[in-house]
């Protein structure tokens, strides 16, 4: 079996990018090759250091108005590209490189709470405010639209009258951790039988 590469980007704290790369460790069909990011004082920095992952710090102008990004990823030849916590739209000329090949989660049960400004506690505040009884997880592929690729899996988990956002976002991160590496890597060598989710054309 081929060595299938992936290339991970980060906004925040890393703690999907670093569960990701435990992961994989013990998996060598799987190397995730770098970690972008585009936050110089991303502690998702720290976490690469420490875990002996190349990474890079990329602008908006780098990204969204040259090829800068796209030229690094095209070096780097993913097979994948997975979005753990980044919060930028993904440009139409990175969609276009590599399409079908970009996959995203989303702390919530999509179509729900997503969108543009929808991310982190923003989302577990709006569940907790309208008293919602089922919240989890939505791993879906990338299209020129925030949040609308087609989804490939989602995790529920119930959400108690009792539990507050903070409460709500421990809940999900948990769902994360356990499911967002599984299907990494199931979208990348697919098991027998597994139906492939067909993603959205532009």
């Amino acid at each position: 079996m081929s060595t299938k590469r992936i290339v991970l980007f980060a906004s925040g704290s890393g703690s999907n990018v670093e569960n990701i790369v435990h992961y994989f460790n013990d998996r060598p069909h799987v190397q995730v090759s770098a970690v972008l990011t585009n936050k110089r004082d991303a502690k998702v920095l720290d976490r690469c250091n420490r875990l002996n992952i190349s990474s890079l710090c990329f602008n908006k102008t780098a990204f969204m108005e040259s090829d800068c990004v796209l030229n690094v990823l095209r070096s780097l030849r993913p097979d994948l590209i997975v979005l753990a916590g980044f919060l930028w739209k993904i440009p139409k000329n990175l969609i276009e490189a590599f399409p079908d090949s970009i996959v995203n989660i989303h702390p919530a049960l999509l179509p729900k709470y997503g969108g543009k400004g929808m991310y982190g506690m923003r989302v577990h505040e709006a569940v907790r405010e309208n008293n919602e009884t089922k919240t989890g997880i939505t791993i879906h592929y990338v299209n020129a639209n925030y949040d609308e690729g087609a989804i490939i899996h989602q995790a529920k988990v119930t959400v108690e009258p009792k539990d507050s956002p903070e409460d709500i976002a421990k809940k999900v991160h948990e769902l994360e951790y356990a499911y967002f590496p599984r299907i990494i890597e199931e979208i990348l060598t697919p098991p027998p039988g597994r139906p492939k989710v067909i993603p959205d054309k532009l």
